[in-house]
């Protein structure tokens, strides 16, 4: 067996501080493609690459800002040829008046994901920083980004979020600073073109958000139409992946759910996390065959502090397993 040298011990160490990024990286390439699977296998080529590239970084930047110029430009990369992801609310206007049951989306719509927030978080963040990333990662910025241009998205992302200078950015994306610049400046006009109302942004774990979720986690499993009603504001909207269906408006909402959704008390059962730094439930759905419950999807509320705002759903059993949670409860 060869004997380790200096060299392969610097790798290693290399390799060390890298993994330290990971759960970073997943969440700026969620970011950038909408879609937690699709960044997992980016972030795993980003260390691929990183690895058979480590004699070449001779460190002119950190490792950090090194793995986010792979990243990034295999995101890129990887939009060359994807359509971009939506949610319902992307893809049409809302519902005017009461109808029947949600309609699905066409095929081949590509939707984003929901982001299972333990993915970003380690026991060393500070709350102030977990706070800062999990408002990042909202459901509706990520949507709205889908909106950009991928090199655009990139610009915003790196500039906004990641707080590189434009310098740094050009660097990563090799790109002039004054086209870095205009980038970011067409993005947010873009930005402030799709955004449908400004976000409140609540600690998930507040205990505002947290009452709001636990009262909103009851109501469902009782079939309690009454409770919800009290619990979503005037303008609260409904979506559900992969509907193309959407509505906006209480009254609609509650009228929806009633005759299609909560039809009679027991027949799901909900467990509390956190989606895209928002309050979120794992959903199970009753199985009339051997009356037990079987995964159903998750679930993501907006709030405002006091009531909901937004609901978010998920069809999709799948995720049940990525947040952490057992086919069966």
């Amino acid at each position: 067996m060869r004997p380790m040298t200096s060299a392969d011990t610097d790798r290693n160490e290399f390799l060390r501080d890298a993994q330290r990024h990971r759960n970073e990286l997943i969440a700026h390439c969620y970011g950038m493609v909408g879609s937690v699977h699709e960044a997992e296998d980016i972030v795993q080529e980003t260390f691929l690459r990183a690895w058979r590239g480590w004699e070449s970084f001779e460190g002119r930047s950190s490792v950090r800002t090194w793995l986010y110029r792979i990243a990034t430009n295999l995101c890129l990369t990887a939009q060359t040829h994807n359509q971009r992801r939506f949610l319902p609310s992307g893809l049409r206007a809302a519902e005017a008046a009461p109808a029947g049951p949600f309609v699905a989306g066409p095929p081949g719509v590509r939707w984003v994901e929901p982001f299972p927030n333990g993915l970003r978080e380690s026991g060393d963040d500070d709350p102030a920083e977990i706070f800062a990333a999990r408002s990042d990662l909202r459901l509706a910025l990520v949507a709205s980004l889908q909106h950009l241009p991928p090199r655009q998205r990139a610009v915003f992302i790196l500039r906004e979020v990641l707080a590189y200078s434009a310098v740094e950015v050009a660097a990563i994306l090799e790109m002039s600073v004054p086209a870095v610049k205009g980038a970011l400046q067409r993005a947010r006009g873009k930005l402030d073109e799709v955004a449908l109302r400004p976000d409140v942004l609540v600690e998930p774990t507040s205990p505002e958000a947290r009452a709001i979720l636990d009262r909103y986690i009851e109501a469902f499993e009782k079939a309690d139409i009454a409770a919800l009603t009290g619990l979503l504001r005037d303008d609260t909207t409904l979506e559900s992946v992969p509907m193309s269906t959407w509505l906006s408006g209480k009254q609609l909402c509650i009228e929806h759910l009633k005759k299609w959704v909560l039809t009679e008390p027991g027949h799901f059962r909900m467990y509390p996390t956190i989606a895209n730094g928002q309050p979120a439930a794992v959903a199970y759905h009753r199985d009339r065959l051997d009356d037990g419950f079987t995964a159903f999807g998750v679930v993501v509320l907006s709030v405002d502090g006091h009531q909901v705002t937004g609901i978010t759903t998920f069809l999709d059993p799948g995720l049940v397993e990525l947040f952490g949670f057992a086919e069966h409860p």
